[in-house]
């Protein structure tokens, strides 16, 4: 499993991942995400442009998983991963989750964020084991505040949901100050 940029012609096989991935929910009784469309191409594409798109592709380059990420208050905010259910329990979702910290903390971001159903055992579980907690009310962004109240207008808050936090460890390496860097 290698894990790169999303390209333009990847954006069709993203959809095919979200139709996928949310077939799963009908199970647990959540048609409306099992049956909420993707994300549209040209939004796919607006990430892709900001280079805030990534895919996990198997042997053959095809992708299995994507990431798409926001930044959002001095965070990175996991806005959608999806893993098609074929590849799922394999640690796509892990690895397309630690390859953002990795690019967030370039950037010098010190978390990731994100937004998710507290009651599917592959979200707010899944992510807690991955390293991120609950946060609570208190705690929350503007920006969180904001796409909470969107995701309330599209009707997920339906079904109990959680905003997660996972701190990036800055383990002693400083990114590399460029000369305009170092003016600022």
């Amino acid at each position: 499993m290698r894990i790169r940029t999303a390209r333009p012609t990847d954006l069709p096989l993203l959809q095919d991942i979200e139709r996928a991935a949310g077939e799963p929910f009908r199970a647990l009784g959540m048609s409306a995400i099992a049956d909420d469309d993707p994300p549209p191409l040209d939004l796919l594409e607006t990430y892709c442009r900001a280079g805030r798109a990534w895919v996990a592709a198997d042997a053959d380059d095809r992708p299995v998983g994507y990431l798409l990420a926001d930044p959002v208050d001095g965070a990175v905010h996991v806005e959608q991963v999806s893993v098609h259910p074929s590849a799922a329990r394999r640690g796509v979702g892990s690895r397309l989750i630690d390859h953002l910290a990795d690019w967030a903390a370039g950037r010098g971001s010190h978390a990731l964020t994100l937004t998710t159903f507290t009651q599917v055992p592959w979200n707010a579980p899944y992510y807690a084991r991955l390293g991120f907690r609950a946060l609570g009310e208190a705690e929350l962004t503007d920006g969180l505040r904001r796409i909470r109240a969107l995701e309330a207008e599209h009707g997920l808050d339906r079904w109990p949901r959680v905003c997660m936090r996972r701190e990036i460890p800055h383990t002693g390496h400083l990114r590399q100050l460029t000369g305009a860097d170092r003016q600022q």
